[in-house]
């Protein structure tokens, strides 16, 4: 057990009982646990392998490199269709917790087998997600906007894209896209 890491559970309003479980399951596997993204993060050598964290409705495993996991017992829940690699198993009580102990073990060691054997993700190339007509539009009007978009790295592109064809209204997409205009002009990404 990692000390830093100890807060997260000690400060949890709900789920401290399956968190504290979750933990030793996980711990029990050899992984290493960090603190990464404000939440405990269990690593094999380093890579990321599986983190803890809870929502209002559930607390959860999240695998990341899920998609990569046989699932046999079909446990693995895509949080959105937008999430390319990660899966979760979410829990409502420590009963489930505990009736899937054996299982949870498994998927754990089939992950640091995936990290072992170096697999990764196929992930969606950037051209591959949907360009809105709204921000098409812009990108030829605008050869500066262009030139900026294209100097953005991959996952920065992607971002912008997701975020820009989620909104369901042209109206929306449009505002959204004037809002961000001035970041992508100055090759940030929506979160710096």
């Amino acid at each position: 057990m990692n000390p830093r890491v100890d807060f997260y559970f000690d400060k949890a309003k709900t789920w401290q009982e399956e968190y504290r479980l979750l933990r030793t399951i996980v711990l029990g596997c050899h992984l290493t646990e960090e603190l990464k993204w404000g939440v405990p993060c269990y690593t094999f050598e380093k890579k990321n392998v599986v983190l803890i964290h809870g929502f209002k409705e559930y607390c959860a495993l999240l695998f990341h490199k899920g998609a990569l996991l046989k699932d046999p017992s079909g446990i693995l829940i895509q949080q959105t269709e937008n999430v390319q690699s990660a899966r979760q198993i979410r829990f409502t009580s420590v009963d489930e917790i505990h009736d899937l102990k054996s299982v949870l073990e498994a998927y754990l060691y089939e992950a640091v087998e995936v990290e072992e054997a170096g697999l990764k993700v196929a992930l969606k190339k950037t051209p591959e997600f949907t360009m809105p007509d709204e921000f098409q539009h812009k990108l030829d009007e605008i050869p500066a906007l262009k030139t900026a978009f294209d100097a953005l790295t991959p996952g920065r592109q992607r971002a912008y894209l997701l975020h820009f064809s989620q909104a369901k209204q042209a109206k929306t997409r449009a505002s959204r896209i004037e809002k961000w205009m001035p970041a992508i002009l100055n090759g940030k990404g929506l979160e710096d």
